[in-house]
């Protein structure tokens, strides 16, 4: 019998359970550990509560979760309750796939200021994450900048530009829902330090501006390159800079009925954060691309007055004690996946923040297989009834996936009208659901 434990029950999680049910068959156990009471990470933390289609995954999660060989052990935090040595000891193989939930540093001058928040917190908030339930943004003034030019910059800014209305359907939690439906913002900059040619932003997130009730897009139509450059480009990349020639092409008139505007400000690099005890403006330094096509300061300074600034320039995996770590990449120091013998990561705590949820698959099936190589006959380990006795014996009170059903029932019960579920932002509320 092999004893495998899995930390991190996001996608990188459940995507390795179901990688090693389908190699090992009866012949492993799984256990799936996380340090909240619930399960799915990013999924439930992550994804926007308005792109319930993407959250639908973790019914494929729970077919693996509900197997007689896969565990999911809840309100366990490594590091505190149970050491990776100790997990080593217990178990045949060690997987960390804890993602990388922690914001990239923003580096500059006035980061600190309260009303600089980064998009794992921001988005977290809204998200209903018990780290962030009481984060308290500013939504009193009129300007908000959001740094960076992916996809979770256009969350940020989707989410603030919304209706009350159109957030049925959504999971987003009733105390950002509150704040949101009274928020004094009319402006939203997404600031992005080269030009629309290498944003990393997808056609269907970028297109879902041009349909919002109270806000419209706006492009500045000399950022945009020569359009006979668009050839060059691969497809998706080219799908989203026709939607922002589409943004650019839209009539006064049309951003003249819509109180919210979101404007792309390319070329455009922050350099500071200043205020009063608070943020009231940014400073921006005007870029231009090189020959390589990277940024180069112009030297041209501008200021933009903001009471508030979200960072959405990448996450980071935090350290764990005993694993090695690349502090420059933000990911545990590996190779293809091994860091010690018997100790492995997947996902992004491996490679770092790319890719999409699917590409968690492929990375969980080659972690499994170079594991078989590793192990190929399987060792005496006590596995989960050895955590079990630890755990009992420091009084840790797990939950597991037949609790967590409970906690989700009483989730789905306490929704508001037109809302799929009410989470729960407090552990000892989730706790007390489960039992």
């Amino acid at each position: 019998m092999r004893h495998i434990a899995i930390i991190g029950s996001g996608p990188a999680g459940y995507y390795t359970a179901e990688a090693a049910q389908k190699k090992f068959g009866d012949d492993v156990r799984v256990d799936i550990i996380d340090r909240l009471p619930v399960p799915f990470g990013l999924i439930r933390f992550g994804v926007a509560p308005d792109h319930q289609s993407i959250k639908a995954v973790a019914g494929r999660y729970e077919k693996v979760a509900l197997s007689d060989n896969v565990r999911f052990v809840g309100n366990v935090t490594v590091g505190k309750d149970v050491s990776i040595d100790e997990l080593q000891t217990l178990y045949d193989a060690v997987i960390l796939a804890t993602g990388a939930p922690n914001d990239r540093p923003l580096d500059i001058a006035g980061a600190d200021l309260p009303g600089v928040f980064g998009s794992a917190a921001f988005v977290g908030w809204y998200n209903g994450h018990p780290d962030y339930a009481d984060l308290q943004p500013p939504l009193d003034g009129r300007h908000v900048v959001i740094i960076g030019n992916g996809n979770v910059a256009l969350d940020v800014a989707r989410i603030l530009s919304k209706t009350r209305a159109e957030f049925d359907g959504s999971d987003i939690v009733s105390h950002a829902l509150d704040v949101l439906e009274h928020s004094a913002v009319e402006d939203i900059t997404i600031l992005g330090r080269r030009g629309p040619h290498q944003i990393a932003m997808t056609p269907k997130e970028l297109g879902e501006l041009a349909h919002l009730q109270r806000a419209t897009p706006r492009v500045d139509k000399d950022d945009l390159p020569d359009i006979g450059e668009d050839a060059l480009l691969e497809p998706g990349i080219r799908k989203s800079v026709t939607h922002l020639r589409e943004f650019a092409a839209i009539p006064e008139a049309f951003h003249a009925d819509k109180p919210i505007s979101i404007n792309f400000d390319f070329f455009a690099a922050p350099i500071a954060i200043e205020g009063d005890g608070k943020v009231q403006h940014i400073r921006v330094e005007r870029m231009r691309l090189d020959d390589q096509y990277r940024s180069v300061g112009t030297g041209e300074i501008y200021t933009i007055d903001c009471s508030m600034v979200i960072s959405c320039i990448g996450y980071q995996t935090p350290p764990i004690d005993g694993v090695p770590y690349e502090h420059g990449r933000g990911r545990f120091a590996n190779l293809d996946g091994r860091i010690l013998p018997g100790l492995y990561c997947v996902g992004w705590a491996r490679r770092g923040p790319s890719g999409t949820i699917g590409t968690n698959r492929p990375d969980g099936y080659n972690i499994i297989d170079s594991m078989a190589e590793d192990m190929p006959i399987s060792a005496d380990k006590d596995g989960r009834a050895g955590l079990d006795a630890l755990l009992a014996l420091r009084k840790v009170d797990i939950v597991t996936f037949s609790d967590w059903k409970k906690i989700e029932e009483a989730e789905i019960a306490r929704a508001r009208d037109g809302a799929p579920r009410e989470k729960f932002v407090r552990i000892e509320d989730m706790i007390a659901a489960s039992h």
